[in-house]
């Protein structure tokens, strides 16, 4: 698992972020087979082919193999660069459009499957909430960008509490119902909020 000094930078972050997903491909079938809290760190690293000592460089608990995104990347990049001429909702839409046409039907399965075990799993449903509280600050950054206003402003962290509030209710209610494309869930939250939240 050691780079030789020599590895180009690029290489040594691919080789890594390929097993990174490896273990979160093998921890999530594991789970999905014998159940979150029936599975262990040890059982893991063997699914994956490393030592457990391994599995702790690319994860601290077993709770961050679900928690990890491995799409925050690729979703921040997107929304950057949509074009300047959308709002701030319109550039997040264009944002899951993106994002859905690009990702093969296997990979957005298994993100679909560790969004439902996220939100079924008490442990891990309190713990995302972290995540979405850390959201706000990615969003505000996002919209500050975009309006030219400081991402501390009163306006532009409300209105990026107000998408984190819409997705979060989208992602309980796909998680309760295995069916619906949790993306098209969440763009018709966003446009629901973009028209105002009608009743």
């Amino acid at each position: 698992m050691t780079s030789s000094p020599s590895e180009p930078t690029g290489l040594r972050e691919r080789k890594k972020a390929r097993t990174r997903a490896a273990i979160q491909r093998h921890a999530l079938r594991l789970f999905h087979e014998q159940g979150y809290s029936a599975t262990t760190v040890d059982q893991i690293a063997a699914a994956a082919e490393i030592s457990p000592s391994t599995f702790f460089r690319y994860f601290p608990t077993k709770e961050a193999t679900v928690l990890y995104d491995p799409f925050d990347p690729l979703l921040i990049e997107a929304a950057v660069g949509q074009s300047p001429e959308l709002s701030p909702i319109g550039a997040l839409r264009a944002t899951m459009n993106f994002i859905r046409e690009q990702l093969p039907a296997e990979e957005w399965e298994r993100e679909r499957r560790r969004q439902r075990l996220v939100f079924r799993e008490p442990e891990l449903r309190s713990a995302v909430l972290d995540k979405f509280a850390e959201g706000i600050d990615v969003l505000a950054e996002l919209a500050a960008r975009r309006t030219g206003r400081a991402a501390d402003d009163f306006e532009v962290r409300n209105w990026a509490g107000a998408v984190v509030g819409v997705v979060l209710a989208a992602f309980l209610g796909a998680a309760a119902d295995p069916e619906p494309d949790t993306l098209s869930v969440i763009d018709q939250a966003v446009a629901h909020l973009d028209a105002g939240l009608p009743l």
